[in-house]
């Protein structure tokens, strides 16, 4: 063998060798692409990568989309959805534009509403001038005029010189009915002092312990009164109705009528001024007289009233209705009794339950208790 043949002898066993590693390389090389293909469309990256592993960034994001959702779904519904707020009511009614408060009253229930000297006073008063202060009317921004039974429901009284007055509200020992509640000018609102039929007599006169018991006789009571009601269903022979108690009181004086009726709270006061002229009767009756403030056909106001005596009532700082109950009405309770010594109820000492009001007021504020 010659070198020539010899040399290529060797490059042929070479080649050889060489052949199954560049296959197995190819190989190799072929199954690497078929597996990065298979990653390519069976194993897509994730629409949200994780940074690290970890969700709480994204779920605290989460926590605050859902936050500012209900937050502005809230704030929409209270404020467009939602009850009135204090200025809207005020608004409504016109409170702001007032530059005093013209208010009709009783000018001669002693211990109720009377005027003495020039000076207005009685529990109805500060009843007034409660619901007045929370109004943002100051004492003497508050005008009262003395209003008969028949125009309660009109909202007219009259002033010192009788020339009529429109006003805002009626405080005025006004009972409240469904009869009442049904006219078209009188709404009320929720009631402020609870009260009952009585009746009062000369001094001397028999016990009485029911209306029967006038049957055949005459009783003086206020026109369109509840108590007026109740006497002519008793059976008196006479029913003579007077638009001021006092009138009654007159002719009870002079022997022209044998009994005078209203409600106790009212005839409370005229015994207690006069203990030796009159005798108070408890009829024992279950009917409850709530007197109310009528404001006409002013619904916002009336919401407004209902507010200040909702407050009165629960808030355990705000004793306004207190004082004036014990300043006015306890007083007259220890000198109001029976011949047999024992008392006559002339109202309930407490303010009566009372309804929170729908008004809208932010979280943090505090406009109702």
């Amino acid at each position: 063998m010659d070198d020539e043949s010899g040399r290529g002898e060797i490059r042929k066993a070479v080649i050889r060798r060489r052949l199954p590693a560049q296959r197995r390389a190819r190989a190799v090389r072929a199954q690497r692409t078929i597996e990065g293909l298979r990653r390519t469309f069976t194993q897509p990256d994730p629409l949200v990568r994780t940074w690290g592993g970890s969700l709480a960034p994204w779920r605290l994001v989460a926590v605050g989309v859902v936050l500012i959702m209900v937050l502005t779904f809230s704030w929409v519904r209270l404020f467009h959805i939602g009850p009135p707020s204090i200025e809207d009511l005020r608004r409504a009614a016109g409170v702001d534009e007032w530059q005093t408060l013209p208010i009709g009253v009783k000018d001669d229930q002693p211990g109720i509403a009377e005027l003495v000297d020039g000076t207005w006073r009685g529990f109805d008063i500060d009843i007034a001038y409660m619901i007045a202060e929370d109004l943002g009317f100051r004492r003497d921004e508050v005008r009262f005029f003395g209003i008969e039974s028949e125009d309660r429901a009109r909202m007219e009284a009259s002033d010192l010189q009788k020339n009529p007055v429109p006003v805002k509200m009626v405080i005025a020992s006004y009972s409240i009915t469904q009869e009442r509640e049904d006219m078209p000018n009188v709404m009320f609102s929720q009631s402020y002092l609870h009260t009952e039929q009585s009746v009062i007599t000369l001094k001397g006169h028999k016990k009485v312990a029911s209306l029967e018991e006038f049957k055949d006789k005459d009783v003086c009571s206020l026109s369109s009164s509840t108590s007026a009601v109740a006497a002519a269903q008793s059976g008196a022979r006479q029913l003579v109705r007077r638009n001021r108690v006092s009138e009654c009181f007159d002719l009870l004086d002079k022997d022209e009528v044998d009994a005078v009726t209203t409600d106790a709270a009212i005839l409370g006061g005229y015994k207690a001024r006069f203990p030796d002229k009159y005798d108070h009767w408890d009829l024992g009756l279950d009917k409850t007289e709530p007197w109310g403030v009528s404001v006409g056909a002013n619904e916002a106001l009336r919401d407004l009233v209902n507010i200040t005596l909702y407050r009165s009532f629960a808030d355990p700082k705000d004793a306004r209705w207190e004082q004036a109950y014990q300043a006015n009405i306890l007083p007259e309770t220890a000198k109001n009794k029976n011949v047999d010594g024992l008392p006559v109820p002339l109202s309930r000492p407490q303010q009566p339950n009372t309804t929170r009001p729908r008004v809208r007021e932010l979280p943090w504020e505090e406009v109702v208790p």
